[in-house]
C-alpha cells in the first residue's frame, strides 16, 4: 500500500511537472513603439497576473503587425495581440466591434466590449478555422478614429471624391467604404499608412489619437491640415490564443482581466485624445455628423450582408449606442 501511494505522488509530480513546462508560452505584442509603448506595458500587467492563472508568460515586441500575425500563424507564438481589423480572420464576433460608425464614443465602446468579454459569449470567442483552435482571450480599445486631412478645405463627403486616402490592403471595409465616397484607395500597412500621408503620397487617413505622437501625423497636417473631430469607428485590439497551450479555464479569466481594466484603458485614450492640439480639430455641424452617420450605417449594413461583419455583434453596438442616445434617428429604424 505504501509503495503505491509512493508511485501515484511520483506519478502526480511528475504531471505537475508537465503542465507547468506546458504553461510556459510566448505571445507577439504588436506595440507601434515597441517595449516602450501602451500596448506592451499593458501586456506587462497581463502577463504579470496571468502567473495567478498558472502561465508563465514571454513577451515577444513586435513593431510590425504583419510580422506578428505570421509568427503567430507559423506557430512562433502562441497567443498574439493584434488589431481587431487584421485579428477579424481568427473570430468575425469580436473583430466587429470596429465596424464602420458601430462604437461612436467611449462610453458605448467600454459597454460593447465588456458584453462581449462576459462569460455569457464564452462559446462565441472560441472557432475552429482549418482545423486549428482560436480563443480569443481579450478586448483592449485603442481609441476613435479620425479622419486627418492634409487640406482643412476636404470638409465634406463631396469634397473627398477624387482624393487619396491610405486604407489598411487586410480590411475590406475600408476599401469598400472609401470607393463608395468617391475617393481613391491607397493600399497600405500599419507601418507606412501615415508616413504615405505624412510625405503627401495620400490626402486622407484614418487613425486613433493613439496614433498621433508614435506615427507623427503633425508632419502631414502641417499648417494647412485638419483632423476631423467626428469617430467613423472605434480601434481596437485582440489578444487571440491556441488554448491548447494555456491551462484550462485561462482564456475567461484574460477576458475578466480585460474586463476589469476598461477604464484604465480608455482612461488613457481619454488622454491622448486631448493630447491633439485644439487648433487641428475641426468641428462638423449637426447637419454633416448626420449625414455621416447615415453613410456609416448604410456602409456597415453593406458589410454585414457581405458577410465583412458579424450580423450578431451589428445588433450588440446597435443597442449599445441607442442605451446611450436613445434620440438617434437610427433608433427607431429596423436592419441592425
Amino acid at each position: 500500500m505504501k509503495k503505491t501511494i509512493l508511485a501515484l505522488s511520483a506519478l502526480a509530480t511528475l504531471g505537475m511537472a508537465s503542465n507547468a513546462q506546458a504553461a510556459k508560452v510566448d505571445v507577439c505584442i504588436f506595440d507601434l513603439l515597441g517595449k516602450s509603448g501602451e500596448s506592451y506595458q499593458m501586456a506587462q500587467e497581463w502577463a504579470l497576473a496571468a502567473k495567478g492563472w498558472g502561465a508563465d508568460i514571454n513577451l515577444i515586441p513586435r513593431q510590425d503587425e504583419a510580422v506578428a500575425d505570421n509568427d503567430f500563424k507559423a506557430g512562433k507564438c502562441d497567443a498574439v495581440f493584434l488589431t481587431a481589423m487584421r485579428a477579424r480572420q481568427y473570430n468575425k464576433f469580436a473583430g466587429s466591434i470596429d465596424a464602420l460608425g458601430g462604437v461612436p464614443s467611449n462610453a458605448i465602446a467600454q459597454r460593447a466590449i465588456t458584453f462581449a468579454l462576459d462569460k455569457r459569449n464564452a462559446g462565441k470567442m472560441v472557432t475552429n478555422l482549418g482545423g486549428k483552435k482560436y480563443e480569443v482571450a481579450g478586448i483592449a480599445p485603442l481609441g476613435s478614429a479620425f479622419i486627418f486631412v492634409r487640406d482643412k478645405n476636404i470638409d465634406s463627403i463631396e469634397k473627398a471624391a477624387g482624393k487619396k486616402f491610405a486604407v489598411l490592403g487586410y480590411d475590406d471595409a475600408q476599401k469598400i467604404m472609401v470607393q463608395r465616397v468617391g475617393a481613391q484607395a491607397v493600399i497600405s500597412d500599419v507601418s507606412n499608412f501615415v508616413a504615405k500621408f505624412n510625405n503627401g503620397q495620400v490626402d486622407m487617413v484614418g487613425a486613433p489619437a493613439y496614433a498621433y505622437k508614435p506615427l507623427e501625423i503633425y508632419k502631414g497636417l502641417g499648417s494647412k491640415g485638419a483632423m476631423f473631430n467626428f469617430p467613423v469607428l472605434h480601434v481596437t485590439a485582440d489578444l487571440v490564443i491556441s488554448p491548447e497551450k494555456f491551462p484550462a479555464g485561462f482564456g475567461q479569466k484574460s477576458r475578466d482581466w480585460f474586463s476589469k481594466n476598461l477604464p484604465k484603458s480608455l482612461g488613457m485614450i481619454k488622454r491622448l485624445e486631448a493630447g491633439i492640439p485644439a487648433k487641428y480639430k475641426m468641428n462638423l455641424s449637426a447637419e454633416e455628423k448626420t449625414k455621416y452617420q447615415k453613410l456609416l450605417r448604410e456602409g456597415r449594413m453593406d458589410m454585414t450582408k457581405r458577410g465583412i461583419y458579424d450580423a450578431s455583434m451589428m445588433s450588440v453596438l446597435k443597442r449599445a449606442r441607442c442605451s446611450v442616445d436613445k434620440a438617434n434617428f437610427e433608433c427607431s429604424l429596423g436592419g441592425e
